[in-house]
């Protein structure tokens, strides 16, 4: 071999272990970034799976618990629509009309919304005014599982925490990816199945890595759908709407007080709901439930919206008191954003394609949990004694890549970017000057391997 030979074939090597050190930095760096989103997003996980699994069932479980006020006896002819209103608003003190929900049968009570110190669902028998029923919305199982997997009952804190844990989601599953990647011909045991014979630390890594890979996707796309409901996200996304030259009302909220704020503005204390009203509402069959609230109390003009929850079905029909319609909009003529967003909030709530996306919805919930388990226990089985587990710290040449994937995903989800920027802080001036925390913690810089099979 020629001196030139060899020197080409020493500085291939020299390259090529440069390059395996950077590969290797960057995997290690990213396992950890795995690790610690890990640690902070578990709970969170599992009970935004659990309550959203719960939620997926919201119709079935309303359809049945309002069962009761259905099978009325059809004796004579139903009172004005104005009188049942009356009877509704008669039974909460200083209430305000909020919408009247018209029936699906000839037998079934009206669900009249009343305004007052909360929204009140007042339902009445349309034949004789008499009342059947009611409750406050807030009692509701559905709405309060709705506001602990949005707020976790916390209000807007909580709201801020459970995007900050979503967000921290998405790094989870996009370094879980990463790690998860095959780099070597080994088959598929372990990727796509999990191996059952090789110990019990395998079986428990694999079947975290696999379940990870077959619902990543799924997962991922509810992460993302979630964004526009989120406080800071969403708030976002409305401040950067506002400068559209056709700004849309959008008909979704990014919490509960300016869901409430919205009810409280829409309430009416004036209302008309003529016959005529009430009759083209119900021959214009929009997909159920159909609301009417009054759109203007001085003209007389009632707006009929479909609130089905699947929302490329949703309508609007501006009817006046003489029952012409003075204008109707359709998911047609939004705007391709809220569109998208409209899709993507229907498929997350699984009403998107019926009773397939609910049993997505339900298998990624418990594919979410079951990743969330197995992360523990894989995690409790590695663990070493009087430290938190983290991959130890090595020095690495890899910073570039991780700053600009850090950087990019600090700005498409600001609330993982300003966190990100508090911890480096926290880490820097404080952890690390703590030898005895900074150890617990894995943040001392550390040479050696630590194998994460």
């Amino acid at each position: 071999m020629s001196n030139n030979q060899a020197t080409e074939s020493l500085t291939n090597a020299n390259t090529n272990g440069d390059k395996s050190r950077i590969n290797q930095a960057l995997y290690r760096s990213i396992w950890r970034w795995h690790f610690y989103a890990g640690i902070f997003c578990i709970p969170f996980v599992i009970l935004l799976a659990i309550t959203g699994a719960i939620y997926l069932f919201k119709p079935y479980y309303e359809n049945w618990q309002e069962s009761q006020y259905h099978g009325l006896s059809v004796t004579q002819e139903a009172l004005l629509p104005n009188q049942q209103i009356a009877a509704a608003l008669a039974e909460i003190p200083e209430g305000k009309l909020l919408n009247y929900r018209l029936p699906q049968a000839a037998d079934e009570a009206v669900m009249i919304s009343v305004q007052a110190d909360q929204v009140w669902q007042v339902f009445v028998n349309p034949y004789n005014g008499e009342i059947v029923g009611k409750q406050a919305s807030n009692d509701k199982l559905m709405n309060i599982v709705k506001t602990i997997h949005g707020e976790l009952l916390l209000g807007n804190l909580g709201s801020i925490l459970v995007e900050l844990a979503a967000c921290w989601a998405i790094v989870l599953i996009i370094t879980g990816l990463y790690l998860w990647w095959p780099r070597s011909s080994r088959g598929v045991a372990g990727v796509l199945y999990p191996r059952m014979r090789q110990g019990n630390r395998v079986f428990w890594r694999d079947l975290h890595a696999v379940t990870g890979i077959w619902i990543s996707s799924l997962a991922l796309f509810l992460l993302i759908t979630g964004l526009p409901w989120a406080l800071v996200w969403g708030s976002a996304l409305k401040e950067v709407r506002s400068f559209e030259l056709k700004p849309a009302q959008q008909d979704w909220t990014q919490s509960r007080q300016q869901e409430h704020q919205h009810w409280r503005a829409q309430a009416s204390d004036v209302f008309d709901l003529t016959p005529a009203v009430l009759a083209k509402a119900q021959a214009l069959q929009l997909a159920p439930p159909v609301e009417l609230s009054v759109a203007n109390a001085h003209h007389h003009t009632w707006k009929a919206s479909s609130q089905t929850p699947n929302r490329p079905l949703r309508a609007d029909v501006w009817i006046r008191h003489d029952g012409n319609i003075e204008k109707q909009s359709g998911f047609a003529e939004k705007q391709l954003l809220d569109r998208a967003i409209g899709v993507g909030i229907a498929a997350h709530e699984g009403y998107l394609f019926g009773w397939f996306n609910l049993l997505l919805g339900v298998f990624t919930c418990a594919g979410l949990i079951l990743i969330s388990v197995s992360g523990f226990i894989l995690w409790r089985k590695r663990k070493p004694d009087a430290v938190l587990g983290a991959p130890p710290a090595r020095p690495t040449n890899a910073g570039v890549v991780i700053i600009g994937i850090t950087l990019t995903l600090g700005i498409l989800l600001p609330v993982m970017g300003i966190s990100l920027a508090a911890l480096l802080l926290l880490e820097f001036f404080v952890l690390r000057r703590f030898n005895g925390l900074g150890q617990w913690l894995g943040l001392q810089v550390n040479g050696g391997e630590t194998s994460v099979d």
